[in-house]
């Protein structure tokens, strides 16, 4: 697929690289009440930093290709500049996917923080002005994927992701992450001593975003909001109705804010205290399953105990390429996508490929209602989906 109709002039700007903020316009003023409404009939498709397994992660391009391939929601991760702007980007350092080591200027911005415990050194998001961010270029994070794309686009800031999905050609949700937020709170700060949450929420309500979970106000403009720090949930529970997303860690890491155990926040005593907050939980896939020597085990039981509490399980993170397929699915990604909604029966899931998945759920559970009916044909479509996939992954 190409870039959607939308897009041609902004890709163009895009690519040029001026300095200045991408032409991409806030969002319009236009009415969106006769879109094509968010499906909830199955599994929701979120393109995690966007489309991000063909163009570089968390930029213009990657969230409109997730949305020309069919995304139901784009996710990003917010940080903040020096000077207090919220901007996409998913590491608390430009070193890994920017091109800041060719910038001279900024040579001796390196410096060495503590984040989570640990001791890192790079260059960090929050010492550089939205302007000085906006001379960097962003790069692919993985090298086996495409890298053509490589210094063509800018890092991108929270209002400007928020424009790509209001002005959608449909109803395209936004899946927002507060990351870091005792980081970003220890090093950046607002006036009238607002925190990092507030500058996010605010930032959301800006745009209209707000109401609970399924509600007219929700389905209109779709979110969920995510984060590890489950501090940083609670706080704003107080501030906004918007549903949000518990995000899980691996077993062996600590929550970042209150340095809780993996045992602890998926005990029973713990899903308990957190439902009142949120709306679900996103664990990483291999918690949910274990796997050894890249084997499927036994599957756990958080996602029953989760669904007995009517909340929602969205795992991260679905990659096509075969170095990340477990051997279960004998490089087939169509089938990790079978098992993981229809064995394990998640409601959401995290994914690179949003095109790849948008092609299963498309074979395997249409969203016609002729088709969505007929339980034959379905059942007919997702054997088909399997009998195709192997040559569908060039596509992916």
């Amino acid at each position: 697929m190409g870039l959607p109709d939308f897009a041609p002039l902004i890709f163009l700007s895009l690519i040029a690289g001026s300095v200045a903020r991408p032409l991409y316009p806030l969002p319009s003023k236009a009415g969106n009440d006769n879109r094509q409404p968010l499906q909830t009939s199955r599994a929701y498709n979120i393109a995690h930093r966007g489309s991000n397994g063909e163009i570089p992660e968390e930029t213009a391009a990657a969230y409109m290709r997730a949305i020309d391939e069919g995304a139901d929601f784009i996710e990003t991760d917010i940080s903040s500049t020096k000077d207090g702007v919220l901007i996409c980007f998913h590491d608390v350092t430009l070193d890994e996917t920017t091109d800041i080591a060719e910038h001279k200027e900024f040579r001796n911005r390196k410096r060495t923080y503590e984040v989570q415990g640990f001791n890192i050194t790079g260059f960090f998001t929050v010492d550089f002005t939205l302007e000085e961010l906006k001379t960097l270029r962003v790069k692919q994070r993985y090298s086996f994927r495409d890298q053509q794309y490589n210094g063509k686009f800018q890092i991108i800031t929270f209002e400007e992701f928020i424009a790509i999905a209001l002005d959608a050609p449909r109803v395209v949700g936004i899946y927002p992450e507060i990351k870091s937020p005792v980081f970003v709170n220890q090093h950046v700060k607002w006036p009238g001593s607002k925190k990092f949450e507030d500058e996010f929420v605010q930032t959301l309500k800006k745009y209209g975003y707000g109401g609970s979970y399924m509600s007219k106000n929700w389905s209109k403009q779709p979110v969920f909001i995510q984060s590890f720090a489950p501090t940083s949930l609670v706080y704003i529970s107080n501030m906004t109705d918007s549903p949000k997303i518990f995000l899980i860690d691996d077993v062996t890491i600590p929550t970042q804010d209150t340095n809780q155990s993996y045992w602890e926040i998926t005990s029973d005593a713990y899903l308990d205290f957190i439902k009142d907050y949120v709306v679900g939980i996103g664990p990483w896939k291999d918690t949910i399953v274990p796997v050894v020597n890249n084997y499927l085990q036994t599957p756990t039981d958080l996602v029953a105990r989760t669904h007995a509490r009517n909340l929602q399980v969205h795992p991260y993170t679905f990659r096509s390429e075969n170095s990340f397929l477990h051997y279960d699915f004998h490089q087939d990604p169509f089938m990790e996508y079978d098992y993981w909604i229809n064995k394990i029966g998640v409601d959401g899931l995290f994914t690179d490929f949003t095109g790849s998945l948008h092609n299963y759920q498309e074979l395997a559970s249409p969203l016609h209602e002729d088709d969505r009916d007929d339980k034959k044909s379905s059942g007919l479509l997702h054997k088909i989906a399997l009998l195709v996939s192997p040559f569908s992954k060039s596509r992916v």
